[in-house]
């Protein structure tokens, strides 16, 4: 038999702890020693580490050594075990095909040789592929039911970075974050717009856990992790109280939820320019009045207009200046926020919050009777026709819940405003467009403009006849 002279060396861990990977160091040095013992001459060393065999997940060294076998630079192949090569039968058959039809015979392991070039060969070689996959499937049984065990204990899990206002052991608060997620949260129930909240925290130098910028879709996530509610979840389903404080309320966490989903429907992602956007109609044929910008000698002046045409459906004869229109209906807000009419609200607002809690309450009782209904069954205390029949009348209690919920969702938006108008103005200014927008909505329902007089200058408090909300 001709002498191996480009031995290749294959080396895999599928999970290195450390990061160091002393796993495949020990594999290297044992199939170093067996390579000598041969006189084989190693070509290479084709490492994967941190990498599954089971998973299916492509392991770029893995795929360089197939290459060089199939081109004919490689006569044997080592491993520290047929595992370490491979746990998936399919994938198995496909490096002895390779193998075959490049003409390599040789496959050593710490453990054992196998002869590729018979028959006998390639039955172990088939049936230690089958155990390592039947290996890997159990572990991963067990890893699966050891996970939601310790989910539905409610204790932590996992590794790698920590949870921003969390320290380490993701249980301890770090206060100065918790109060910035908590004044996130807030803001935007309020109305404040996702971009809003990431500018602003880019712009305080308000860095991840992981010291790099915030985005969008990182905040999102963030806000809407069950877990600031103290709650833990499993595969995106809440299954316990979790043994860490919580930063904000279960209320909250739903209500923050909800808020994206509906923001999701509506799709608005454009940045807001105009204040009143939606809120105003035609004195004249009472359709709403839209945005536009109209250019005279290179000056840009903001309008509101009752467009015509197939795509608005206005009667195209009445226009109004946005900035001037725009301060007057903000300062009538702010007036109205100190009137008695809104603390008549206030009053109404505060019955909708404790309905909002009862709610909440029944929905919570109703996920947990459901999951104590599940232990039964899987107990065998009940039968499955008798789970099946008490499921289904839970289940649609729960659906009427979460809809109700989503409905109150939002309500925070003039949390400590009402009876504070004055106090707003001062800080009028400061607010960004979303969140001045979002305070205008919840007091005004729509404006209506009225025909100005031919040549006036100035905006006619007379022309806007407002319709409140509350």
């Amino acid at each position: 038999m001709p002498k191996v002279v480009a031995a290749a060396i294959y080396a895999r861990i599928s999970r290195d702890a450390t990061g160091e990977g002393l796993g495949v160091e020990r594999q290297l040095a044992e199939c170093r020693k067996l390579a000598a013992s041969k006189g084989w001459e190693v070509a290479d060393e084709y490492v994967d580490n941190d990498l599954s065999a089971f998973a299916g997940k492509t392991r770029p060294q893995y795929q360089r050594m197939l290459e060089d076998v199939a081109e004919g630079r490689r006569d044997a192949v080592i491993a520290f075990h047929t595992d370490r090569l491979t746990r998936r039968p399919v994938e198995l058959e496909h490096f002895m095909q390779v193998c075959d039809t490049a003409g390599l015979k040789h496959f050593a392991t710490v453990t054992a040789d196998i002869d590729l070039g018979n028959d006998d060969g390639l039955f172990m070689a088939r049936i230690l592929g089958a155990v390592a996959a039947k290996e890997s499937a159990r572990k991963s049984a067990r890893l699966r039911s050891k996970a939601r065990q310790i989910a539905e204990q409610g204790k932590v899990s996992g590794g790698g970075i920590r949870p921003f206002g969390y320290a380490d052991d993701r249980i301890t608060v770090i206060e100065s974050e918790a109060e910035i997620f908590r004044d996130l949260a807030t803001r935007y129930l309020a109305g404040e717009s996702l971009m809003s909240l990431t500018n602003w925290m880019q712009k305080h130098d308000i860095r991840s856990v992981a010291g790099k910028p915030w985005h969008t879709s990182v905040l999102r996530t963030t806000l809407t992790n069950p877990r600031y509610a103290g709650l833990r979840a499993h595969h995106g389903e809440i299954v316990a109280e979790a043994v860490w404080p919580a930063i904000i309320t279960p209320a909250q966490h739903h209500q923050l939820v909800a808020a994206f989903a509906r923001k999701k429907v509506t799709g608005r992602r454009t940045p807001r320019r105009y204040l009143l956007s939606g809120l105003l109609r035609c004195g004249k044929c009472g359709n709403k009045l839209f945005s536009s910008v109209r250019k005279d000698r290179k000056i840009e002046t903001r309008r509101y207009v009752c467009a015509s045409g197939p795509d608005h459906g206005g009667c195209g004869k009445l226009t109004v200046v946005a900035p001037a229109l725009e301060e007057w209906i903000a300062e009538a807000v702010l007036l109205r926020l100190d009137s008695p009419a809104m603390a008549d609200a206030l009053a109404g607002r505060a019955a909708a919050d404790e309905r909002y809690a009862a709610v909440l309450a029944e929905l919570e009782a109703d996920k947990a009777q459901k999951d104590e209904l599940a232990t039964m069954w899987a107990n065998k205390e009940i039968s499955s026709s008798d789970w099946k029949a008490a499921r289904e009348p839970i289940e649609r209690r729960i659906e009427v819940a979460e809809r109700q919920i989503s409905s109150f969702a939002g309500t925070s938006t003039l949390d400590g405003l009402i009876g504070n108008g004055t106090g707003l103005r001062d800080a009028w200014e400061g607010l960004n467009l979303t969140r001045q927008a979002a305070i205008i909505a919840a007091v005004l329902d729509y404006a209506t403009i009225l025909p100005g007089t031919p040549g006036a200058r100035g905006l006619d408090p007379n022309r806007v006849v407002p319709t409140w909300a509350l």
